[in-house]
């Protein structure tokens, strides 16, 4: 390859692809760490730094082809991106659903069982009088469909949805979904 097409077009393009990969493993590493997911996070981790360690060699190697420090930083600003919409594909972990309804929320209970959500209701008392308020824990992927229930028979309850980073017991979640049984262990 000459020279010039090499380390102008096709370095800077290898560097940016390069740092998609490293900045798109690291993304989803620290989310897998966060998670709780820590057997697998240092393997990904190995792959991130080795291929960042390549990276960083060539642009060392070319310190004055301006070129590579572009690739460098839109690879880092793609790469990030890209690994936030890995981790939403793979929707790893639970999450707690908290809806709070003023209408009765009978319709919206039943069809959520239905469905095989467990859900616990409390009473409380809200600012303007009585409320219910439904708890339910969930796997991320169901969390669409939840949503979509909720809009369905309470379109005006009001919600909020909370990562939970770990679930002591799954014999009350539903039994269509692959439960991962973990022991909690304080850092």
């Amino acid at each position: 390859m000459d020279g010039f097409w090499f380390d102008y077009i096709v370095l800077p393009l290898l560097i940016l692809l390069a740092r998609i990969v490293d900045v798109s493993l690291d993304t989803v590493r620290v989310i897998l760490v966060a998670k709780g997911y820590r057997k697998v996070a240092p393997f990904i981790g190995f792959f991130q730094v080795l291929v960042w360690v390549i990276t960083i060699t060539r642009i060392m190697a070319n310190l004055d082809n301006w070129l590579t420090y572009i690739g460098y930083a839109g690879g880092f600003a793609i790469g990030t991106y890209v690994g936030m919409r890995i981790e939403a594909k793979l929707a790893l972990g639970y999450e707690l659903v908290r809806v709070i309804t003023r209408a009765d929320a009978g319709l919206l209970i039943k069809s959520l069982q239905d469905h095989g959500y467990p859900v616990t209701t409390v009473s409380g008392q809200g600012k303007d009088g009585k409320v219910g308020i439904l708890f339910i824990i969930l796997k991320r992927k169901s969390i669409g469909e939840v949503v979509q229930l909720i809009k369905q028979f309470n379109p005006r309850a009001f919600y909020t949805i909370e990562d939970v980073r770990f679930v002591s017991n799954g014999i009350y979640l539903p039994k269509t979904e692959n439960i991962r049984r973990t022991r909690y262990r304080p850092r």
